[in-house]
């Protein structure tokens, strides 16, 4: 049975809180887009670490995602609701690692992230609709997260 996420949900247990973006994806209109936007902030936080050590964690990051996307889609009773948004917050600090310390850049990154996250072109789609649970939220947002950095790159060389 589907439960409508509200803030007794998101403070019932930690997991529930983190797989929420700290409340972002209670938001009532585009939860995925608010959760997007708290990746910029923790990578503010790991942004003078060198490419490995903010690969390292980002990489912890989505390891322990899958347990809170897991833990909170039990709870909700939808396996990848709208409002779990981890996926986009770790994810979206992927593309951050590749990304210029400069807000042009990091809207431009934010941009092309939610444009692949939202029109799940191929295989993104198909992972989504095969693969459940925990790993299936943040696969599919991995691969919308490879696809970004692959555009940035893209538009990074032709234009520097």
């Amino acid at each position: 049975m589907q439960k409508q996420p509200d803030f007794k949900l998101l403070i019932a247990h930690p997991a529930h809180f983190l797989a929420l973006g700290f409340g972002s994806g209670l938001a009532p209109k585009a939860p995925g887009t608010f959760g997007t936007l708290v990746a910029f902030p923790l990578f503010y936080y790991i942004a003078h670490y060198t490419l490995i050590e903010q690969l390292a964690i980002i990489a912890v990051l989505f390891i322990m995602g899958i347990y809170f996307c897991e833990v909170a889609g039990k709870a909700i009773g939808v396996s990848d609701h709208g409002s779990i948004v981890w996926d986009e917050i770790a994810s979206m600090m992927l593309v951050l690692t590749i990304t210029p310390n400069q807000w042009q850049w990091w809207l431009v990154a934010f941009g092309l992230f939610r444009l692949f996250d939202i029109w799940k072109p191929f295989p993104i789609r198909q992972c989504d609709a095969k693969l459940k649970g925990g790993f299936g939220v943040m696969f599919d947002d991995l691969l919308a997260a490879i696809y970004a950095m692959i555009c940035l790159q893209g538009l990074l060389w032709i234009l520097l």
